[in-house]
């Protein structure tokens, strides 16, 4: 039996089930009104509106540029384009970490503005008040912990993160701290696959993971990644289901090719 097919809408409550009874979560972000149309046909459980649209949309090298403006304008467009998946909202960098009033004031104008059901923080121990106060207005929120990008500068690199017991200890407290103040799930990002099997079980709550192996309750990618429209972001994590990239690239040659030609437009392609 799947829980998933068996309700109209993907809420809090749902994932904690799918948990449960070993159905595996799928999560993809979305970004955009059209992008988010396809997700939903394809009947995704949850779209991530990732703050990683200011590496894929707007081009930056880490995910630190993007606005709370910005992150509310995606947000709104990929809510209008779905009617069951539950969609959650990255917290941009900037909008939530030493200042918990600040967090809930970001969080309520995304859930307000956007109609989206949750939030996305980075981060354990070292953000909890933020998450307490958030979680105060009803509002959901989701952790991440391994690889956090926010925190990009601090590592200094995109590599595996908590290979070394001491951080590893770190993790796993993190993730049953996070559990304790009331998160609905983690994503795990980047870690090994056995230490995220450990946290997984050690907990109640789903845990979505990036790169941390298949012993987790749901996995996550960024569509532009698994859909091959970028591409030169080669990760072993990676798994491309086909490539748009190059079949773009054809078919506007092609289009390039008819219009020269004036093949483009035909005897019924006109009025």
């Amino acid at each position: 039996m799947s829980v998933s097919k068996d309700v109209k809408r993907i809420t809090t409550k749902t994932l904690i089930k799918m948990k449960k009874s070993g159905e595996k979560i799928a999560m993809l972000t979305g970004y955009d009104f059209s992008m988010a149309r396809i997700l939903n046909a394809a009947d995704i459980d949850i779209i991530l509106v990732g703050d990683s649209a200011s590496n894929v949309i707007a081009g930056h090298e880490t995910t630190l540029p993007i606005t709370l403006d910005q992150m509310i304008y995606h947000a709104t467009s990929v809510v209008k384009a779905v009617d069951k998946a539950f969609v959650v909202v990255d917290l941009p960098f900037g909008t939530y970490q030493g200042d918990s009033q600040r967090a809930l004031d970001s969080a309520i104008r995304i859930m307000k503005e956007s109609g989206a059901h949750g939030v996305k923080m980075e981060g354990g121990k070292e953000i909890q008040e933020s998450i307490v106060r958030i979680l105060s207005a009803g509002i959901p929120v989701m952790g991440h912990l391994g690889l956090t990008p926010q925190s990009i500068y601090k590592f200094g690199t995109y590599t595996v993160r908590a290979k070394e017991e001491q951080e590893a200890k770190t993790l796993r407290k993190d993730a049953v701290l996070l559990e304790q103040l009331g998160v609905m799930g983690i994503v795990l990002e980047k870690i090994p696959a056995m230490l995220a099997k450990e946290v997984a079980e050690s907990v109640s709550i789903p845990i979505i993971g990036i790169g941390a192996g298949p012993h987790v309750d749901g996995q996550v990618l960024v569509t532009h990644d698994m859909l091959g429209i970028t591409n030169e972001f080669h990760p072993r994590f990676l798994r491309k289901y086909t490539n748009v990239f190059d079949t773009s690239v054809e078919a506007i040659k092609q289009y390039i090719k008819d219009v020269k030609s004036s093949d483009f437009p035909n005897s019924e392609e006109q009025y």
